[in-house]
């Protein structure tokens, strides 16, 4: 299990660098996502892509997983309105061509991925929630690379 986890932990790190390097080659993508009433668009963004690129790269090393991982879990609660947003909103959901559905999945993929950052915050789990954790990842992961 711990040598499953640590490639959990590899493969989450790499998407999250990957979307944080996202957000400064495409910020435009995820300025049709922010809520309106967000002030500064752009200032969030890079500062959230900036800080996603750090925690990914904080959780591949023991020292500093515990901050990264907790980085990770807090930045994922703070994007969420991003999130809400794009289900609520018609008009991004026309602009990116997703639907209201799809809009929906990609509103429930966020908690297991909360779930999976809170897992990699400790070295430790009952068995219950390593298995639970286990068995979440690979359809998360499936879900977020087809995106």
């Amino acid at each position: 299990m711990k040598k499953y986890k640590l490639f959990t932990i590899y493969i989450l790190g790499s998407l999250y660098i990957y979307v944080g390097i996202s957000h400064f080659i495409n910020p435009e993508y995820f300025k049709i996502i922010m809520p309106e009433y967000i002030p500064f668009h752009y200032i969030f963004i890079y500062v959230s892509g900036l800080f996603e690129i750090i925690f990914g790269f904080m959780i591949f090393f023991q020292k500093s997983r515990f901050y990264g991982a907790w980085g990770i879990f807090t930045l994922l609660i703070l994007v969420f309105p991003a999130n809400i947003y794009l289900y609520e909103s018609i008009e991004v959901q026309e602009i990116l061509s997703v639907s209201k559905d799809q809009a929906f999945i990609r509103l429930l993929f966020q908690f297991p991925l909360i779930v999976l950052s809170f897992w990699h915050t400790r070295d430790f789990n009952s068995k219950i929630f390593n298995i639970f954790c286990s068995v979440i990842f690979l359809p998360t992961l499936i879900y977020f690379l087809t995106l």
